[in-house]
C-alpha cells in the first residue's frame, strides 16, 4: 500500500475513534506535519467523507455525517473483524442471515487479494440452543429496540409457544411492559422489561412478541437488579430472582479423581484430596437435579452439605429403589 494511502486510513481511523481532533494532535499520532495533516483532509474530502474545521485555540477537525456513503476502507484487523461478525450474525437468530451473507459477499469483492485469502479461510460455526432457534422477525427487533431507546411503554401479545398461539393467547390481554434490554442468549433474543400488571421483571421470547402500537407513555427507567444485564438474566435461567449465582449449592466428596471430574463439572470448583480423591462444590436449579448431577459422576460419595442436599439424595434413593422392585406396580 502507497505511503499516502497508508497515512489516510491512518488518518481516518482515528478520526473515527473520537468526535474532535486538535490538528497539532493529528500531526504527532501521524508523524507528519501539520501541512500534510491537512492535505490529507483534504483528500478525504475529495473522497466523500464530510469532515469540519473545528474552531478553536488550537484548531480542529470533525468527521460528521455525509449524506452519501463514502468509500470504505478498513485496516487489516478491521475486516478480519467484520467477516467474523457478519458469519456470526447469520446464527445470531436475528433474521439477518441471507443479508449478513450479501453484506460479506460484498465486502470481500472489494478487498485486496491478501485480505480476500484471509477472510475465505474464516469458516465459523455459531454453536447455539438444541433444537435450532427460532428466526426473529427484524421488524420485531426494530420496533422493540426504539420502545427501548424511547422510554415508551410497550403492549404486545405474547404466545406460550413460537409456533402458533392458543386459543388462551388469542383471549388474553396485551402484556403491558417497560422495555430495558434485548438479550441475545444461546441463538435466542429476550426482552427484559418491567411487567406493569406483575409488578415484577420479566424476561420473554422475542419471538413470540407481537407489537401493538401505538406505544407510550414514557417511563423513567428502573434499576435492574444486580446493575448486571448477564448475571440478571443468567441468574433467571437458574431459577435464582436475587443473583446471577445458582440457587442450590451443595458439597460432596467423590472418589475419583479431581482430573476425571473437572471436565464434566461445569461452573463447580474441583478440589484433590488425593489421587483417587476430590472435594466437588456444584449448583443447581434445585436440590433434586443437584443430588442427580452428582450420582451422574458413578463413584461413591460422601455429602459435606447442606442440609437440603442429604435429604434430596434421600429422596432420591428412595424413588430409584422403589422404581427397581420387583414387586412394584407396572
Amino acid at each position: 500500500m502507497p505511503k499516502t494511502s497508508a497515512r489516510l486510513l491512518a488518518l481516518l481511523s482515528l478520526l473515527q475513534a473520537r468526535r474532535d481532533w486538535p490538528g497539532v494532535l493529528l500531526a504527532e499520532r501521524l508523524d507528519v506535519s501539520p501541512r500534510t495533516v491537512r492535505r490529507d483532509i483534504d483528500r478525504l474530502r475529495e473522497l466523500g467523507y464530510s469532515i469540519a474545521a473545528v474552531k478553536g485555540p488550537e484548531g480542529g477537525y470533525r468527521l460528521d455525517p455525509g449524506s452519501e456513503l463514502p468509500p470504505l476502507l478498513f485496516d487489516d484487523e478491521q475486516a478480519v473483524a467484520l467477516a467474523v461478525a457478519l458469519q456470526l450474525a447469520v446464527a445470531s437468530g436475528a433474521g439477518v442471515a441471507e443479508a449478513a451473507m450479501r453484506a460479506l459477499t460484498t465486502v470481500r469483492q472489494v478487498m485486496p487479494a491478501r485480505l480476500r485469502r484471509r477472510i475465505d479461510a474464516l469458516r465459523i460455526t455459531a454453536v447455539g440452543a438444541s433444537p435450532p432457534a427460532p428466526p426473529v422477525d427484524t421488524r420485531v427487533l426494530t420496533a422493540l429496540s426504539a420502545a427501548i431507546h424511547a422510554r415508551e411503554v410497550l403492549r404486545f401479545d405474547y404466545t406460550t409457544t413460537s409456533r402458533a398461539a392458543t386459543s388462551a393467547d388469542t383471549c388474553a390481554p396485551p402484556r403491558r411492559t417497560q422495555p430495558h434490554h434485548l438479550v441475545a442468549r444461546s441463538g435466542h433474543w429476550y426482552l427484559i422489561a418491567w411487567d406493569l400488571d406483575r409488578d415484577d421483571w420479566r424476561i420473554f421470547r422475542v419471538d413470540r412478541i407481537t407489537p401493538r402500537i401505538p406505544t407510550g407513555p414514557r417511563f423513567s427507567p428502573r434499576e435492574l437488579p444486580g446493575q448486571d444485564v448477564a448475571q440478571f438474566v443468567a441468574g433467571r435461567f437458574r431459577g435464582s430472582h436475587t443473583s446471577g449465582d445458582w440457587p442450590c449449592r451443595g458439597e460432596a466428596i467423590l472418589d475419583l479423581p479431581a482430573a476425571a471430574v473437572a471436565p464434566f463439572a461445569a461452573d463447580g470448583v474441583v478440589e484433590e484430596l488425593g489421587p483417587d480423591r476430590c472435594r466437588l462444590v456444584l449448583g443447581s436449579w434445585s436440590w433434586p437435579s443437584l443430588a442427580a448431577a452428582l450420582g451422574a459422576f458413578d463413584a461413591d460419595i460422601d455429602i459435606v452439605g447442606p442440609r437440603e442436599l442429604r435429604e434430596a439424595c434421600a429422596r432420591l434413593a428412595r424413588r430409584y429403589g422403589d422404581a427397581v422392585r420387583e414387586d412394584a406396580p407396572q
